[in-house]
């Protein structure tokens, strides 16, 4: 982080204060003078760690910082002890914490006497999790127990020159012959498109320290929904005539929230690149903070998969845990089949999914746009898992499957004796008769797995009216990372 990255953020740093000091980086983190130290000056001797209290757009926020001048940041014990006591003081006054990490993992000089401390530390993370909010912001090096560290709290934010690794490519190249730099290990690329480590990317130290100053206003300040500021708009020209074409979800999301994307009213996407066949996004409906989950059918056609339920999954918990309300957005032609995907534990993590939904007690809201099949049409938080309500757009479907594809397995033989130049004419009736039958949206308002049909230009009003009249709740559990 340079002195001019400071000065966009609106702090005031001397011009030779070293960007890597732990004080400069948490000056950053919080509004103008009102960082409090939550240890006293004369303890910054060797510890390696500074925390403190101070608010971040008026939010009171606990902060700590790693001194990466110190031995690389190392964690020994009088360093594990101040995060320790920063997490007492985050859970005493209930509000987000906020790390800020540099370190190369455990002192090696204090052999396990560091070793306990950092176990300590993830001790004090699992007792805060699901009841104050945590975010990592990783600005350097975090290996070790200081990449497990990030890994257990809510979000992790990875600047372009943090790397998270268990162990440095020195000892993988020892251990493992594999010639590998601490980028490809572990910098951005790898952790934002493969591993799903990492929630958001920035090029510069700043950028992370500002996403983390949006986030935990958003979590530690959650608002209030007023209705009469909520105003509606025609989404219908957003989505494509024909239903088998593919587009981008985004555009609905920013207009389905308070302000376009990359504003201080926008949406903030976490996991942007990885599973990016679902969206998941916090934002503000009305003044109030919310969730949003939405198949993009631009990747995958919005098919749900292996990784983007696990992704789901977890964004579902951690919504629930902090009492943030659910939008989830339906677009869902079925869950990919493949032998990859059931070898990659498709069954086993679209479970988690359904228990999320299911073990939810926010409120939360469904709208199904186009289409909602299969397994998927339930996993994506549907009336039989407790949604709070469930609204359609004219044009949706819910169905088994759709109907080209249903006649074909139903009517596989009729469909065989049919001459070839008749197959098509004949199989397009066949499915109109089959969609009437099995009864579309107005059999789905019959049963009551939808409340609602309304129609696009009246969306953001009826979704904020469900989440109204809903009514506040929060879940009872942590925030596993799943």
């Amino acid at each position: 982080m340079t002195v001019l990255d400071n000065a966009v953020l609106g702090q005031q740093v001397a011009p030779q204060a070293d960007p890597r000091d732990p004080q400069v980086r948490l000056q950053a983190l919080f509004d103008d003078g009102t960082l409090r130290p939550l240890t006293a000056p004369h303890d910054r001797d060797d510890s390696g760690m500074l925390a403190g209290l101070g608010r971040v757009e008026g939010v009171p926020v606990v902060g700590f910082a790693s001194d990466p001048r110190i031995q690389g940041g190392a964690l020994g014990s009088a360093g594990c002890e101040v995060i320790v006591q920063a997490y007492d003081a985050a859970l005493r006054e209930r509000v987000p914490i906020v790390g800020l990490w540099h370190s190369g993992g455990a002192r090696l000089r204090e052999g396990v006497e560091s070793l306990h401390g950092v176990g300590r530390i993830f001790a004090a993370m699992t007792r805060a999790s699901g009841i104050v909010p945590q975010i990592s912001v990783v600005l350097g090096p975090a290996a070790g127990g200081a990449a497990y560290g990030p890994a257990l709290t809510d979000i992790v934010i990875l600047s372009g020159d943090g790397r998270v690794f268990v162990t440095g490519p020195d000892v993988v190249r020892s251990v493992t012959g594999e010639d590998v730099d601490m980028a490809r290990l572990g910098g951005p690329e790898p952790h934002s498109r493969r591993s799903g480590v990492v929630h958001m990317v920035t090029d510069t130290d700043a950028e992370a320290v500002a996403h983390a100053r949006r986030l935990a206003a958003l979590l530690g300040h959650q608002g209030t929904l007023r209705l009469r500021s909520v105003t509606d708009i025609d989404f219908g020209s957003l989505l494509p005539e024909s239903t088998k074409r593919a587009y981008d979800v985004h555009p609905l999301l920013d207009g389905l929230l308070d302000g376009p994307a990359g504003t201080e009213t926008g949406i903030v996407e976490l996991h942007p690149k990885w599973a990016p066949n679902i969206v998941t996004a916090l934002g503000r409906l009305g003044g109030r903070t919310v969730g949003v989950i939405a198949n993009n059918p631009l990747r995958l056609g919005g098919c749900l998969d292996a990784l983007s339920a696990e992704k789901a999954a977890r964004f579902v918990r951690m919504c629930d845990a902090f009492g943030v309300p659910l939008v989830v957005v339906v677009d869902v032609p079925g869950y990919l089949p493949g032998l990859g995907q059931e070898w990659d534990g498709v069954v086993r993590r679209g479970a988690k999914l359904l228990h999320a939904f299911a073990e939810a007690t926010v409120p939360r809201v469904t709208l199904v746009t186009r289409k909602a099949y299969g397994g998927a049409y339930i996993a994506m938080n549907s009336r039989a898992l407790g949604a709070t309500k469930v609204l359609a757009w004219p044009t949706a479907e819910v169905a088994v499957m759709g109907p080209v594809a249903a006649v074909r397995i139903l009517h596989r033989r009729r469909l065989a004796e049919v001459p070839e130049d008749q197959r098509a004419t004949v199989e397009a009736e066949l499915a109109a008769e089959h969609q009437q039958l099995t009864g579309g949206l107005d059999r789905a308002k019959e049963l009551g797995v939808i409340d609602q049909v309304i129609s696009p230009d009246q969306t953001r009003t009826a979704i904020a009216r469900a989440i109204t009249e809903a009514g506040p709740a929060r879940g009872a559990h942590s925030n596993i990372p799943l």
